[in-house]
């Protein structure tokens, strides 16, 4: 899927958050964000999520959930054998 999301936060080293729209406000929404917090010494907690809103979310929210849902494990499988790597 592509689409030309708006980009809401920045915070380097802490937050990126965006809104992707399909076609018009309203039709289906999905705002994304990942968060970089301290978790004691060397170490940090990574989250990301997606939140879905629309009234098309009912009809194709569920397969897109959980597209999305194994987009989300394999990557953070893949960021966290980068990072353990190091």
């Amino acid at each position: 899927m592509t689409f030309k999301p708006t980009v809401l936060k920045v915070e380097p080293e802490r937050e990126l958050r965006w809104l992707g729209r399909l076609l018009v406000p309203g039709i289906f929404d999905g705002g994304h964000s990942f968060r970089v917090e301290p978790a004691g010494e060397g170490r940090v907690r990574f989250t990301q999520a997606e939140r879905f809103g629309g009234v098309l979310v009912p009809v194709f929210g569920k397969k897109m959930l959980e597209q999305t849902r194994r987009g989300f494990e394999a990557m953070n499988e893949a960021l966290k054998q980068r990072v353990e790597a190091r």
